[in-house]
């Protein structure tokens, strides 16, 4: 049996046809055996199917004797911190994160929470989920409720990341799109108040609803931004973020609604972590490069360029003993959290920041007017190699450098591009930027469109 729900580091697919509780099952039973876990931390997201699925691992988890300490609904990176504080065996939380509402899957590490890719075990999982060959049961499994330990740990060691004196009063709108994010925020929320933080919160969409009445949560795509930037201006709120439906990823809006692009985010956070380690490797991935590198590299920092993707970034963080880990799609990781990313830890560190040197929208105007960049343009072809070939053709004979760490980047000089397929969904995935010139942005993104469509 083919199973066409493994991506390159992680499980998505439809349900009914890629993945059901029976595949679960398969797929719990074969990382019990992969890992050779005996004690395995599982959560879950929102999404309607997530429990049935979630109890279809914890299941088959149990059948291999394994201790399964259970999360309930929870974002992936309580997962990973989780796997890490309980030094279990591995981690699972099942979660679609931002994919369509007929989609669901999983999210997984090892001990440690270290990555798992087709390299360091997802490839034997898949092997022994399509064989149905698990070995006999094992006795001594077992089903923990470890909600609330887990959580009040994970609180404390985000927290651990902001000077909380250092905080001023500040309204922050929070937009959880009704995905896991909101009881974490709350219990994060309710220990900042406990230690006489001034933050003032608005919610907004905030209890999870796995019918998602306002829409799949993916605030990286320009249609669904508009809803956050107007609650922010009619709040008036210092800045707004929003997360996706597993809250991996968090997005800032400042205070005048404008949707701030995450490689300016990702220059902010690495000066912060400069500041404080001088000297300090900080990977980044290969799609907008240029305001991280003119950011860490004139602040003594050691850049290193990663593939795209949450488990090769956090294998690199941990080859190179990196203290920051930033993605322009809104990953960003930390070498004190496991090495992993998180969607609560930018937030409280960017109110730090605010706190500290004023608006948001200031602190980002002389690196946009620097670098302007494209933002992700997503296409959907029937044939991606064809759409690429038509843009190497047009571009690389004249092109200053040729990287091909992650699909295709050109630099051309003044401007630069990547395009590469997702490693999660069937588009291909297109970002410019330039030193400094808007109005060749805007030239170059139309004329790599026409190529791209054909």
């Amino acid at each position: 049996m083919s199973l066409t729900c493994f991506k390159a580091y992680d499980i998505r697919g439809r349900l009914g046809v890629d993945l059901d509780e029976g595949i679960a099952h398969r797929i719990g039973r074969g990382f019990a055996r992969a890992l050779g876990a005996r004690r395995v931390v599982l959560g879950r997201d929102c999404r309607a199917s997530s429990e049935a699925l979630a109890y279809a691992v914890a299941e088959a988890l149990v059948a291999k004797g394994v201790e399964v300490l259970d999360l309930g609904l929870s974002g992936t990176e309580e997962m990973y911190f989780a796997t890490s504080h309980f030094v279990a065996d591995g981690g699972i939380c099942v979660t679609a994160s931002h994919n369509p509402m007929d989609y669901n899957g999983m999210k997984m590490v090892r001990a440690g929470s270290a990555p798992l890719d087709a390299k360091t075990g997802l490839a034997n999982i898949r092997a022994l989920a399509e064989a149905d060959d698990f070995g006999p049961a094992r006795p001594g499994g077992s089903l923990h409720d470890v909600a609330t330990e887990a959580r009040a740990a994970y609180v404390e060691r985000v927290l651990s990341f902001v000077d909380i004196d250092a905080l001023k009063p500040l309204k922050i709108l929070v937009n959880a799109g009704n995905g896991a994010a909101g009881p974490t925020f709350d219990a994060i929320a309710d220990a900042l108040a406990a230690r006489g933080a001034p933050l003032r919160f608005i919610r907004m969409h905030h209890d999870p609803d796995g019918s998602f009445p306002n829409g799949i949560p993916n605030p990286l795509l320009p249609e669904n931004q508009p809803p956050t930037a107007e609650a922010v201006r009619a709040a008036g709120a210092d800045l707004g973020v929003a997360w996706d439906g597993d809250f991996d990823r968090c997005f800032f809006f400042d205070h005048e609604g404008d949707f701030i692009a995450g490689e300016y985010l990702v220059g902010l956070l690495s000066d912060m972590f400069l500041a404080k380690e001088p000297g300090a490797t900080i990977i980044h991935d290969p799609r907008v490069i240029w305001n991280t590198l003119d950011v860490v590299e004139p602040a003594g920092g050691k850049a290193v360029q990663s593939r795209t993707g949450h488990a090769f970034i956090k294998q690199a963080m941990r080859d190179h003993g990196a203290i920051y880990g930033g993605e322009m799609s809104a990953h960003h990781y930390f070498r004190d959290f496991c090495h992993c990313d998180s969607g609560m830890i930018p937030w409280l560190m960017i109110a730090e920041l605010v706190s500290r040197k004023g608006a948001l929208r200031d602190l980002v105007a002389e690196r946009r007017a620097a670098f302007p960049s494209s933002g992700e343009i997503n296409f959907v072809l029937d044939d991606v190699p064809v759409g690429v070939a038509r843009v190497r053709a047009a571009f690389e004979p004249e092109a200053k450098g040729i990287d091909e760490t992650d699909g295709l980047s050109l630099d051309m000089g003044a401007w630069r591009f990547n395009l590469r397929a997702s490693n999660t969904e069937p588009v291909l995935r297109l970002n410019v930027e330039t030193r400094g010139d808007a109005a060749l942005l805007a030239e170059r993104v139309a004329r790599l469109r026409a190529l791209v469509e054909g």
